[in-house]
């Protein structure tokens, strides 16, 4: 397995380490970022830091519409670009040991230790400093609860190893934060009250005034300690507790912090305040017992959704990063908000909604969590409709263009090869309105507000397609595929099956459900999409047995990947733009993308003739490639590709495989490691409303095991090297096919086989 960064532990439920790497200290950030769905923020330290590093924290739904920086403006571009905005710093703790301020890069140091206990939800960090003669160790906890999502507690610990200390902590909410991404590095806070109790503090920031008719958001931060500051500070945007200790050799002091955050989504600005001070009273101040709580609500959480791998301690660790990670960031409970894909730990794509959320992210919910997380998705994009009009027809088309980023449901990605041409993200909205009608059986969504959505994406879909009378079919010109490095391409093959399908879906729908909804489809507008579906064009190769990417891929100079020298990947690091442009070399699964996604339309053969064909030029530079490629490889019979494509997207972005962690982490992506684990190496499909399972078992792996949610059932799977264990921990008997037989599963459930 490729390990870069030997500075991580390899530990099942932690991520540890024992050295202050300097050079990789954002890196170290991302990856110890906590987050409970609200609020989160990177690694931090509590106190001043003066090296590199990337200090954010960040707020779900708060987000700036910013000016784009393209100067050259076309008809049809976005007005904005919307961004999520760096918020409070509320952790700070300014650290002085006899009149020295402790920072890390520069002091002299010792016994440094982090920690980030995915099983519990708590950060640990520790370290020992030496000012003169006197030597002091300080220690903190910190965490987001995820009982109380507007709670944050941290506690630091300072004792006296040697001599005597004057240890003086300056406690902040200091808003003086930015963007790194901001154009022109403007503030996008500014102040608007600020309050100092006998308890507690208040600091009320809004955001600046923008000229994109997009509300301001206003934000109150609040804190209290569990001790009386010496003195208190305000300052334009920010507030200050001081605190002062003078200890012996042995002694300790302990300062312990809580905070509470209100922002104008839920709370106006005239109620904030109290509001803030109400939650203080009603949270409480023992800090042992919210911890308690928090711990033990992720403790529920895992035994749901843990994935147990027995033999391989880097494969497990990854698999419970990456979903420590994900709920970290969304859990279903607001369904105003979706999933970034950085969630709370940096701001990079400008940590707004992608299609990632529908295509790779709703498939684990579905499965992991109750129904009602994934249809507060589902709703989340219906709710944005209107906007979704407003996008198709700023391009001149008729019906819904769900946008490739967004905050609001309207478009802010600024790129003309997205934004306009990557339009194939229109088909996964529809596609995940399926996949959850399918695996849960509940049609309540789909014959109302789904069909809605299906009717108005249609809509969209037979007025992007032109009739070519040469060819006597129906295409689709000036695209993008999930290949975003080729733009502009004609025919791509799976955008034109995505939308094929999705006119054949939203018929066979409004058929069933007409008598049932308001909605009304005249007859000559049916009768348009089945003739779109009967003749659309899809560019295949007889020769090869393959479905070609686009029209003109095959006239590239087609190489390999092996073909390329280490110092030249990532190629979007070290290639011209044109060059990768010009090139064959794919960035993630774009044909296979359909294969995955339709997989019963298609033959074994016909699914590995394309991936023999497709994969050895495939780079895997997007993060949502490997785990498609892993789940097709399993399918066909590649274990050891299956296994190593599994190693990428487990541990993605803790080997930093892209080089591009210390941006952040692959929130959406990380669903790839599960998908690849029960979608690759389990084989659980769910086509035709059956439930199968065809596992293998990784040669390195003695077993793994897991927890599933279906139809109201509750399932354990358990596979090793020669049997499959299977369990009915709730719910009605079910029949499930494994190794395409059937069997009727009532309580438990052992097959003899071999699975390696």
């Amino acid at each position: 397995m490729k390990k870069i960064h030997s500075t991580l532990d390899i530990h099942p439920w932690k991520i540890t380490s024992t050295k202050l790497d300097q050079q990789n200290r954002r890196l170290h950030e991302s990856i110890t970022s906590i987050g409970n769905g609200y609020m989160g923020m990177r690694g931090n330290f509590e106190e001043n830091y003066s090296a590199d590093h990337h200090r954010g924290t960040y707020l779900a739904g708060v987000w700036y519409p910013d000016k784009t920086r393209v100067g050259w403006w076309k008809n049809g571009y976005p007005d904005y670009y919307g961004k999520v905005i760096n918020a409070i710093n509320f952790i700070a703790l300014d650290l002085y040991v006899n009149g020295t301020q402790i920072d890390l890069a520069s002091c002299d140091y010792e016994d440094f230790y982090i920690e980030l206990n995915m099983y519990d939800g708590i950060l640990y960090r520790h370290f020992t400093v030496s000012i003169g003669n006197t030597k002091v160790k300080f220690s903190f906890e910190r965490f987001v609860s995820i009982t109380k999502k507007e709670l944050a507690c941290i506690t630091m610990k300072a004792e006296v190893l040697k001599g005597q200390a004057k240890i003086y902590v300056i406690s902040k909410l200091d808003n003086n934060v930015q963007n790194e991404d901001s154009n022109y590095e403007e503030m996008f806070w500014q102040k608007r009250n600020q309050k100092i109790t006998d308890k507690a503090s208040f600091l009320t920031v809004q955001t600046i005034e923008n000229p994109f008719d997009v509300g301001q958001f206003v934000v109150t931060s609040s804190m209290r300690h569990n001790l009386t500051p010496v003195k208190t500070r305000k300052e334009p945007l920010a507030i200050s507790n001081e605190f002062e200790f003078f200890l012996a050799t042995g002694e300790i002091a302990r300062l312990e912090k809580e905070v509470v955050v209100v922002t104008s989504r839920d709370v106006t600005e005239e109620k904030q305040i109290s509001h803030a001070q109400t939650l203080l009273q009603s949270f409480g101040s023992d800090f042992s017992a919210l911890k308690a709580e928090h711990e033990k609500a992720w403790h529920k959480r895992w035994a749901l959704s843990d994935v147990l791998i027995e033999g391989d301690k880097a494969a497990q660790q990854g698999i419970r990063f990456n979903l420590f990670q994900l709920f970290s960031t969304y859990y279903g409970e607001d369904e105003r908000l979706n999933i970034g894909p950085k969630g709370f730990t940096g701001e990079k794509y400008g940590g707004a909604t992608y299609w990632d959320t529908e295509a790779f992210a709703v498939p684990l919910y579905l499965a992991l969590a109750q129904p009602e997380v994934t249809k507060n998705l589902l709703k989340y994009r219906h709710k944005q409709l209107p906007e979704a009009y407003y996008n198709a027809d700023k391009l001149g088309l008729k019906g819904a263009l769900y946008p490739m980023v967004t905050f609001n449901g309207v478009e802010c990605h600024n790129e003309w090869e997205i934004t306009f041409e990557e339009i194939h993200r229109n088909g996964s909205i529809a596609y995940a309105i399926y996949n959850y009608t399918n695996y849960t059986d509940d049609t309540s969504y789909l014959k109302n507000e789904g069909l809605e959505v299906l009717i108005a994406i249609s809509r969209f879909w037979a007025d992007r397609v032109h009739y070519s009378k040469r060819n006597k079919a129906y295409m689709i010109h000036g695209v993008t595929g999930p290949n975003e490095y080729e733009n502009n391409v004609n025919n791509n093959w799976f955008t034109n099956k995505i939308a094929s399908w999705v006119l054949q879906y939203t018929l066979d729908n409004y058929q069933k459900f007409k008598n049932e909804t308001s909605l009304q489809l005249a007859k000559e507008e049916q009768k348009k999409w089945q003739n779109i579906i009967d003749y659309m064009y899809f560019p295949t190769d007889e020769d090869l047995g393959i479905f070609v990417q686009h029209d003109t891929f095959l006239d590239k100079e087609l190489m390999t990947k092996d073909s390329l020298t280490a110092d030249e990947l990532p190629l979007s690091q070290h290639w011209s733009w044109d060059r990768i442009l010009r090139s064959c070399f794919i960035k993630q699964a774009d044909v296979l993308q359909g294969l995955y996604y339709f997989g019963d339309q298609y033959s074994l053969e016909e699914k590995t003739r394309n991936f023999n064909f497709y994969e050895p030029m495939t780079v895997h530079e997007s993060s949502l490639s490997a785990c498609v490629h892993a789940i097709l490889a399993a399918e066909i019979g590649k274990a050891d590709k299956a296994l190593e494509l599994y190693e990428r997207t487990a541990r993605l972005d803790l080997d930093n495989y892209n080089n591009d962690t210390q941006d952040g982490l692959h929130i959406t992506s990380m669903t790839g490691s599960w998908l690849a684990i029960v979608h690759g190496f389990a084989q659980m499909k769910t086509f035709n409303e059956t439930l199968s399972f065809a596992p293998i078992l990784p040669k390195t792996w003695q077993s793994y095991a897991f927890h599933i949610n279906y139809r109201a059932c509750l399932l354990f799977i358990q596979v090793s090297s020669d049997k499959i264990e299977l369990q009915l921990k709730k719910g009605a008997p079910l029949t499930i096919n494994i190794y395409q037989k059937a069997y009727t599963l009532t309580d438990n459930l052992t097959i003899k086989t071999k699975t390696v």
